[in-house]
């Protein structure tokens, strides 16, 4: 028998959620304020439905897919269940709030950072262990594209936490904040070009993520001294490598298939053999708390509030 598992949200993305929690054998109760969300829930395979989070019944875990300004408050009130909580990145849009969660509650609450689980940058990420790339001399990250479909956060807030979680991935660590400009009106952020780095000597990571290009474009690049790799959109199943040191023209060009599989499935895959007893997923409360700090620092970098 599978989990049981409460889902609060059911919005754009909480219903992919549902969708691939049920495909994985759990059984989700929904939380979700609108009547017409929990009726769609319930024709959809809901095994119970409710208005307010705190009155999910009793269950094995929980998925928190609710607007990011209300993260906080929903992890505080379902962390008291003493059960295991996957929370839709970022763990919370203030840096206070993830520190005090993570340092109450970081046993049992981790973030989806589903680009930590897409086969190209777990690829990239083992190129780098293996030192298939020679030493890492940046990695540059694009998260262009129009519009933010959330109302109660801004672009950066959005955008920023999947490509700082791809250089966690890749890395093993994020790199100090060092520079930023972004654009927007007022206190909100429509795009941004941040940089980070360790030292003098550390690898440069290049970030850019924008909510003001009518084209969209996902991609990762790693350079190393040894070669650089590129994965060159979110669906692609191989990644484009130079072998060379870089600017050599004579490298030699080939692929790497990475597969297909789905992030989503493969995080909440995760998750779910965790609440069975197995491994933590990745991205804990401290690194989701990590990944907030470092928002805030670019922001405060580029004059956003």
């Amino acid at each position: 028998m599978g989990p049981s598992i409460g889902l609060a949200g059911f919005g754009r993305w909480g219903k992919l959620i549902f969708r691939d929690l049920r495909k994985l054998g759990a059984h989700v109760h929904v939380a979700v304020p609108s009547d017409a969300s929990r009726e769609e829930a319930l024709a959809q395979g809901a095994v119970s439905v409710c208005a307010r989070t705190q009155d999910l019944p009793a269950l094995d875990g929980y998925v928190v897919a609710v607007p990011t300004v209300l993260h906080a408050e929903v992890l505080g009130m379902l962390a008291e269940r003493e059960k295991p909580i996957f929370v839709e990145k970022p763990m919370t849009c203030d840096g206070t709030s993830a520190r005090e969660l993570s340092a109450r509650h970081g046993e049992r609450i981790f973030v989806m950072d589903k680009w930590r689980y897409h086969p190209g940058i777990v690829a990239l990420g083992e190129m780098v262990r293996n030192g298939e790339l020679g030493e890492i001399r940046a990695i540059n990250t694009y998260r262009l594209g129009w519009g933010n479909p959330h109302c109660d956060v801004d672009a950066c807030w959005i955008l920023m936490p999947h490509d700082l979680a791809i250089v966690l991935e890749i890395l093993g660590h994020i790199p100090a904040a060092r520079q930023a400009v972004a654009y927007g009106q007022a206190q909100a952020c429509s795009e941004m070009t941040a940089i980070l780095q360790d030292g003098e000597e550390g690898a440069r990571v290049k970030i850019e993520v924008s909510a003001l290009h009518p084209v969209s474009r996902r991609s990762v690049v790693v350079i190393g001294t040894k070669g650089s790799a590129q994965l060159a959109d979110s669906y692609e199943t191989a990644l484009v490598l130079r072998d060379g040191a870089p600017g050599e023209n004579a490298a030699q060009k080939r692929e790497c298939p990475v597969g297909d599989a789905m992030p989503l499935l493969l995080e909440l895959e995760a998750f779910l053999a965790h609440v069975r007893g197995g491994p933590p997923p990745k991205s804990s409360a401290a690194e989701g708390a990590l990944v907030v700090q470092r928002i805030e620092e670019l922001r405060a970098l580029a004059g956003i509030g």
